[in-house]
């Protein structure tokens, strides 16, 4: 509604100005355009604008050269940001990387990968702070050497939501940007995601789907940027997985199947693409090749053993290598330090994609 108004008048100035007549003909409710003619909302702006600058953030409007161009062609692009961090970084490319709270290894793993690779040639990924896919792509753009990511709120940009994620919150502080469409301490209410989704969606060039079920956010997210006329990708899973319905679906429908940054690309416009220069001409089949050429003789079965998408606990790797548990414990501790080796709670192991 905000955004229409100020299509419709031009600027804030205007619509404070404009007769409680001209209000109510835009099918305001009369309590709204009566709370508006009256200019009551300019006390409550002006400690909106003092708790901002207390909180060491900034307000950027539409009509900035910052706000992100895309975001501004979508149906009801949000007429005000809060922005903590690089302002800057919003008006450069972005891709989405969304999925479920709750992924399988191989999702963490793939977010976390694609991320990293696509920050690495200049992309900025966005994501919503939420656990699960949400953090692995946050984290993945943070690893990157020049990578950078964006962080879009469901809450008022001072409210760290899940707190689990402080760490990641306060990393993109300071090598990203947090942005937020809700007011200073707004709470995280289940509203607020859906509304959130559609600056996830219409800000970028496009949309990655992890994981998702056949309900989740992601996938509305994704509908939503398929609505916008972005380009929509899906990583495909396993179809006996729940969480695979998601992306696998929107495969079906028509969207890009990804199982690398190149897919990502590819589909970018030109211009875009002639930006995104590779960094390595190695593909992910040939480094997994030259590692394990690497290995150790001890080493290759226990690596042999081990899979990105199925994590294996000790006591399967012992019974299945025939080897002693000190043995299986010193070569998994090797891998690891390695980086070709992820531990997972309890004691589970998977390969690192590569």
């Amino acid at each position: 509604m905000a955004g229409k108004l100020l299509r419709e008048f031009g600027s804030p100035e205007a619509i404070f100005s404009a007769s409680l007549t001209a209000l109510e003909g835009h099918r305001l409710p009369a309590a709204v355009a009566q709370a508006i003619h009256s200019r009551q909302p300019m006390s409550a702006a002006a400690k909106e604008l003092a708790q901002v600058e207390a909180a060491g953030c900034r307000l950027l409007t539409w009509d900035e050269p910052q706000y992100p161009l895309r975001l501004r062609e979508i149906y009801d692009p949000p007429p005000l940001l809060y922005v903590r961090g690089n302002v800057e970084l919003l008006a450069r490319h972005l891709i989405a990387i969304v999925g479920t709270r709750r992924p399988t290894p191989y999702g963490n793993q793939m977010a976390e990968k694609l991320s990293k690779d696509l920050a690495d040639r200049g992309l900025v990924i966005v994501s919503g702070l939420a656990r699960g896919i949400d953090a692995s792509a946050h984290n993945g753009a943070l690893k990157s050497p020049s990578g950078a990511t964006i962080a879009v709120l469901g809450c008022g940009i001072d409210v760290v939501y899940p707190k689990e994620n402080k760490k990641i919150f306060e990393q993109i502080e300071q090598c990203g940007a947090i942005i937020s469409e809700f007011p200073i301490g707004s709470f995280p209410a289940p509203q607020n995601f859906p509304i959130r989704n559609r600056i996830i969606a219409g800000a970028g060039l496009g949309v990655v789907c992890v994981e998702g079920a056949q309900y989740s956010g992601s996938l509305i997210t994704s509908r939503l940027a398929m609505e916008f006329g972005r380009e929509v990708y899906g990583v495909p899973g396993n179809a006996t997985q729940p969480l695979s319905f998601g992306p696998n679906q929107l495969i079906k429908q028509g969207a890009k199947l990804v199982t690398g940054w190149e897919d990502v690309v590819e589909e970018l416009p030109t211009a875009v693409r002639a930006e995104l220069m590779p960094i390595e001409n190695t593909s992910s089949e040939e480094r997994s090749l030259l590692v394990e050429e690497a290995l150790a003789p001890t080493e290759r079965p226990i690596y042999a053993l081990l899979s990105f998408d199925d994590a294996r606990q000790v006591d399967q790797l012992v019974e299945e290598s025939g080897l002693n548990s000190s043995e299986v414990l010193a070569t998994l501790f090797n891998l690891e330090m390695r980086g070709v080796v992820r531990q997972l709670p309890g004691k589970q192991f998977v390969k690192v994609l590569l």
